[in-house]
């Protein structure tokens, strides 16, 4: 048994190491490239306005693979499908740093954003498959890492790199990183179970979930800088709105379709994923809108904005901790999320009185209150979503958490951005009046973590009693599966 034990730990530290290195160069990866969009495009000579295909190109192609991920790794198994979508994203990469053409980049972003389309969620369900019940608070503290960290490092990485060396570095910063995790990968993790069954591939399932996801994100995406009436962004939206509502009718009747929409039926992982939609929002929306605050409204660097947000990363970390080896056992998730969401609430209304007249650390304290509040969001949510889900579902039920995630991501940043166009941003002269639309932004962000709260509460805390235990009182090897019953707070 002790043997038995031991691997099991073991895996379970080989799950975390490689999932982490992935996630973190997958989330880095997005934000240092935006810092590189004005240099890469002048020296490819792609116009101001064509630069953003290099995000968008990544965007569709990442909405498009998620919906099969899930399928990919309950079929060939979740280890080939991790370190395979590690190597397409890895060896992407290394192409995007040497394209020597801009329509070169575009396309060897696509490839790269098939490689990432596959990381998160397969790589959510090994983590979630290697931790028990009893022990998915730990493993959705492990999240958080990558989670916290990418976003604030990836300005002030992305803003050295372009300035000492070369845009090309925010590329090449990934193979390090990918080499470790596949050489990692290969040497000490083992394969998973896969489903039992082998469901035939659902084709139309896969065709009307991937174009739709498509259209519907480079719509989202695009409508605060094309506008949300030009012929391309509606028309975009449209398409993508009748194509998911297809999917949806087809998927319900599929004997075996892609994805497992019936899993909404369970009313935690339902709430979990309204709530991780609009806070996920509510977060990455904030951090674009802080660095164009720091850069376009005060006049800082690149370098200096970064720097300026990375407390925010601090703050998830010890969040982390906190919500997981104090908060979550005794009070549960409902609690913990909405308390969580109301400080993240606080926190982005308090922003939109940072006038610019003073030093910036008002600013830096509300972004280490941010990213505290918002770590008592993440751990509950990724703890509590799965809980009731089967195992055999777990990778489905990680491609649809995730898909919902990417999407709330980029609603965010569309709303916000769309916010500071309808508040006037550019219309002003004086700096302090510069600051109004950034103010106006900052409370529709407010808005949307309010909203976030109100699903929260719609949880039950008894559907996520298995995840509810104090962590020194973890399961006995002689007792894995079995939950210990949390203590009421």
């Amino acid at each position: 048994m002790s043997g038995i034990s031991a691997r099991l730990a073991n895996q379970r530290v080989a799950v975390s190491v490689v999932f982490v290195a992935v996630m973190f160069m997958n989330i880095m990866d997005v934000t240092i490239v935006n810092v590189a969009l004005p240099r890469l495009g002048r020296d490819l000579g792609a116009a101001p306005t064509a630069v953003s295909a290099v995000s968008i190109g990544y965007l569709v192609s990442l909405a498009v693979v998620i919906p099969a991920s899930g399928w990919l790794g309950d079929r060939f198994g979740t280890k080939p499908v991790l370190l395979t979508a590690t190597v397409i994203f890895t060896v992407a990469s290394a192409l995007c740093g040497a394209a020597q053409t801009f329509d070169q980049l575009v396309i060897f972003r696509v490839l790269q954003g098939v490689g990432g389309g596959m990381l998160t969620p397969v790589g959510m369900a090994m983590l979630f498959r290697a931790f028990p019940p009893e022990e998915r608070v730990r493993a959705s503290s492990i999240l958080t890492t990558p989670t916290a960290l990418a976003p604030a490092i990836g300005p002030v990485l992305g803003g050295i790199l372009v300035t000492t060396l070369s845009w090309r570095w925010v590329f090449y910063v990934n193979l390090p990183i990918g080499a470790f995790a596949l050489i990692f990968g290969l040497v000490f993790l083992a394969d998973q179970e896969t489903a039992q069954e082998r469901t035939p591939f659902d084709l139309p399932g896969f065709l009307l979930s991937g174009f739709g996801f498509a259209a519907l994100m480079f719509g989202v995406s695009e409508g605060p800088e094309r506008g949300w009436r030009t012929p391309v962004v509606l028309g975009s939206i449209i398409v993508g709105v009748i194509l998911i509502a297809a999917m949806v009718r087809q998927q319900l009747s599929a004997s075996t379709p892609l994805l497992k929409l019936r899993l909404y039926a369970d009313r935690l992982f339902r709430s979990a994923n309204a709530v991780i939609f609009l806070s996920t929002a509510a977060f990455l929306g904030v951090l674009y809108l802080v660095a164009l605050f720091f850069q376009d409204g005060l006049g800082l660097s690149a370098l200096q904005s970064g720097l300026s947000t990375f407390p925010e990363a601090l703050g998830v970390m010890l969040g982390a901790q906190m919500a997981s080896r104090v908060l979550y056992p005794r009070f549960g998730p409902r609690r913990l999320m909405a308390g969580g969401l109301v400080g993240i609430a606080v926190a982005m209304a308090l922003m939109s009185l940072i006038d610019g007249r003073g030093d910036l650390w008002p600013m830096r304290l509300l972004m280490l209150l941010l990213g505290y509040c918002m770590a008592h969001v993440f751990v509950p949510t990724q703890a509590a979503a799965f809980a009731r889900i089967a195992p055999v579902d777990t990778g489905r039920a990680s491609t649809l958490f995730n898909a919902i995630r990417q999407l709330g991501g980029a609603v965010g940043v569309a709303v916000l951005t769309t916010a500071l166009s309808l508040a006037g941003l550019g219309e002003s002269r004086t700096s302090v009046e510069s600051l109004h639309p950034y103010h106006v932004a900052f409370l529709v962000a407010a808005a949307m973590a309010l909203a976030a709260a109100g699903f929260a509460l719609t949880i039950h805390d008894e559907d996520a009693a298995a995840t509810r235990v104090r962590r020194g009182r973890a399961a006995s090897p002689g007792r894995v599966g079995q939950a210990v019953p949390a203590i009421e707070g």
